[in-house]
């Protein structure tokens, strides 16, 4: 299992760790501040560097067993097991990332119907609404930025497997649940606004958010609303 440093502090931009396994172009690490695919956020990007040797980090996948494989550019050579490297993410990416994912909760928060999915990237972000109900992009955008102004704490906690159980209403997603059966839950909570599962990088307050908008509203079905939202800065 690979210890996620940045379920305490999604800051760190860098680690120091010691090869696990290596596959044919992954490299499997004791500790990572790497962030793997999951709940609609992409995998972390950087470089691994080695006493002798610097590979591109191209992606990060969960493996088996709670590993983290990080992806490595094709025809790289990879260190061997046991060897020491330092994983560095590519920053600004992963800081758009922890941004848009933010606002994601703050845009959930706003709209009051069940999530049917939703996915994050660099250049729009999207959550999908269960409802038939007309949403209006220019108030939800007014109000998203009334929210990111506020400069909110945003913080993470955990509870039990039992006691998110007596709190189903905690869980907005319909498609997909948390994951469950390690005993704990890591929570998402921003003060005020928010509470909810999520294993994602977030941001320290809402006002990091800057400035951000709903660029389209997509109808997506009968009873299914699409909203998109981009970062203006």
């Amino acid at each position: 299992m690979t210890e996620l440093l940045h379920r305490n502090d999604a800051y760190l931009k860098e680690c120091d760790a010691t090869v696990t396994d290596v596959g044919d172009s992954t490299v499997c690490l004791d500790r990572t501040v790497f962030y793997a695919l999951g709940g609609g956020q992409p995998g972390d990007t950087g470089t691994l560097d080695w006493d002798g040797g610097r590979a591109r980090i191209v992606d990060t996948r969960y493996g088996d067993d709670g590993a983290v494989n990080h992806i490595i550019e094709e025809g790289a050579s990879l260190p061997p097991v046991g060897t020491s490297v330092t994983a560095t993410l590519d920053w600004d990416r992963r800081y758009i990332h922890m941004r848009m994912h933010t606002a994601m909760h703050l845009l959930g928060s706003l709209i009051p119907y069940g999530v049917t999915g939703g996915n994050i990237s660099a250049r729009k972000s999207r959550l999908d609404f269960d409802t038939h109900e007309a949403i209006d992009k220019e108030d939800i955008t007014r109000q998203l930025l009334e929210l990111v102004e506020a400069n909110k704490a945003v913080s993470c906690r955990w509870i039990t497997d039992e006691e998110l159980a007596a709190q189903p209403e905690l869980v907005r997603t319909m498609s997909v649940q948390p994951p469950k059966g390690s005993g704990e839950v890591r929570l998402l909570e921003i003060e005020d606004i928010d509470l909810q599962p999520c294993g994602g990088t977030h941001l320290k307050t809402t006002g990091e958010v800057g400035s951000v908008r709903v660029s389209k509203v997509e109808n997506k079905g009968k009873h299914n609303r699409r909203v998109n939202i981009v970062l203006d800065e």
